[in-house]
């Protein structure tokens, strides 16, 4: 059985700190990539940040560069998520989703709904207070 758990959300004041982790299960970790995709209230999903872990090339929404950092440790099939200076508007549900290896993990995150993202996690949820 394929599972994604997601967990280190919560309750952060802004400019504060959050490290999410995403432990998978049920398939081959190296032949996938991992996005985290976050929905804020009563807006789309977008994709946050993407690493394919099979060579830790990463990619990163404009306006969390330099903030967030995405990791793996494929010994442990898990992905992190670091957040640093935090601010309200990251206040989302974050996702860690799955997908086989793709050839350009830049154009995966941008364009991760055409993409198609096969294993989902049922979300942690940050809430960053101002």
């Amino acid at each position: 059985e394929v599972q994604l758990v997601e967990s280190g959300g919560g309750l952060v004041q802004a400019g504060g700190s959050l490290r999410l982790s995403c432990a998978a299960s049920g398939f081959t970790f190296d032949d996938y990539a991992i996005a985290w995709i976050r929905q804020a209230p009563g807006k789309e999903r977008e994709g946050v940040s993407c690493i394919k872990t099979s060579d830790s090339s990463t990619a990163y929404l404009e306006s969390v560069e330099g903030r967030f950092t995405i990791s793996s440790d494929n010994a442990k099939d898990t992905v992190y998520l670091q957040m640093n200076s935090l601010k309200p508007e990251d206040t989302a549900v974050y996702y860690c989703t799955a997908a086989p290896r793709p050839r350009s993990i830049a154009t995966m995150c941008r364009l991760w709904h055409d993409y198609g993202m096969e294993y989902w996690g049922k979300g942690t949820l940050v809430t960053v207070s101002s």
